[in-house]
């Protein structure tokens, strides 16, 4: 028990430096701003901005209610552990709030200025051939059961299978708070080595796919990118994939192009056109942003979309499942022998490394 009563004043500890970080007293002021515009009456006067007041809102009355609640919560263990020492049935309960002080932690490390946002995340097969496409439908799996295992929501934009098999292409809407700002370590090429199950004699094979991560922007939040309907070139075609008799019957699909930069994408898995069009947009906007991004970040006067391929040299994170096995991230140096349980969404020890590395 001695250990459990040693635990909880490590939390109290802890608990200080995240209340510094994180400034309750500043955030409470920012929630009673957003209360206080929520109410307005022209609110709804432009819909994109009233969505995103509302759902700041929500994110931060959340956020302030789980760390008051986890105040509440150890300061009433640190009474007990005082008066009459931690029993065992408390154990449960302090690694629950362990796991809630970390989120808090690595929250605090998150202040860039859409860290907050949803997320549009993009898979490509690089080079490998129907490898690198099974090795995309591999990450795809990865991510979706890391959304889920965070409680985000998800839903595929625009999907592009693989001829024999596995996805040439995949773009994904995750919902979640903080959802940018956990995943944007993720950017990059991402490479796997282990015995081809496509080859009959088994033989190890590397493969290559290019994750992209963006954030997603209302029209408001990215006032600086500005998109001229005379430079959009939209194309309306029948979706390809699964979703209803509608979604392949009617001409739903849409194929964007931005003719200045010369970005296309594509959305194809709702039944309404409009909302693939809307779909599209923002994922237009997403890719315009970050390549703004790039172009501050590395001083480039004339880029026009290009991207280092996934191939060899370029990659950021290596899972090995043949001849050992090993996941490693080249950045950060973090590993894992159990790449199982990686590819089974346990991304948590990567991204928190990512987190305090950017």
């Amino acid at each position: 028990m001695h250990d459990m009563n040693t635990k909880i004043r490590e939390m109290v500890a802890e608990l200080k430096n995240v209340h510094e970080s994180y400034d309750l007293e500043n955030k409470r002021r920012q929630l009673s701003k957003l209360e206080s515009d929520s109410i307005s009456d022209n609110l709804w006067d432009d819909q994109n901005r009233a969505r995103s007041i509302m759902q700041d809102l929500s994110d931060l009355k959340s956020e302030i209610d789980e760390l008051e609640n986890l105040t509440e919560e150890i300061n009433a263990l640190y009474s007990i552990s005082n008066d009459e020492g931690l029993t065992k049935d408390f154990e449960n309960d302090l690694d629950r709030i362990q796991r809630q002080l970390k989120k808090f932690k690595i929250a605090s490390f998150l202040s860039g200025q859409y860290d907050k946002k949803n997320v549009i995340l993009s898979i490509h097969a690089g080079q490998g051939g129907t490898e690198a496409m099974d090795w995309t439908s591999m990450l795809y799996r990865m991510y979706m059961r890391l959304a889920e295992k965070r409680g985000w929501k998800s839903e595929v934009m625009d999907i592009s299978e693989g001829d024999e098999a596995g996805i040439k292409s995949v773009t994904v809407g995750i919902q979640g708070q903080y959802a940018y700002g956990y995943l944007k370590g993720e950017a990059g090429t991402h490479r796997l080595v282990r015995q081809s199950p496509f080859n009959a004699d088994s033989l190890r094979q590397t493969s290559f796919a290019r994750v992209e991560i963006m954030p997603e922007l209302e029209e408001a939040d990215a006032s600086d990118i500005e998109i001229k309907d005379d430079d959009l070139e939209w194309q309306f075609y029948r979706s390809s994939g699964s979703g209803g008799q509608n979604v392949n019957k009617v001409s739903t699909a849409v194929r964007l192009k931005h003719i200045p930069s010369g970005i296309v994408v594509t959305s194809q898995t709702q039944r309404q056109q409009q909302q693939n069009r809307d779909n599209a947009l923002a994922h237009l906007r997403a890719k315009l942003w970050i390549r703004k991004q790039e172009m501050e970040k590395q001083k480039i006067d004339d880029i026009k979309g290009d991207y280092i391929p996934a191939a060899w040299g370029t990659q950021i994170r290596s899972y090995v499942l043949h001849p050992y096995k090993m996941v490693k991230d080249l950045r950060t140096e973090v590993e894992s022998s159990n790449p199982d349980a990686v590819l089974d969404g346990d991304l948590d020890e990567f991204i928190d490394a990512e987190v305090r590395e950017l």
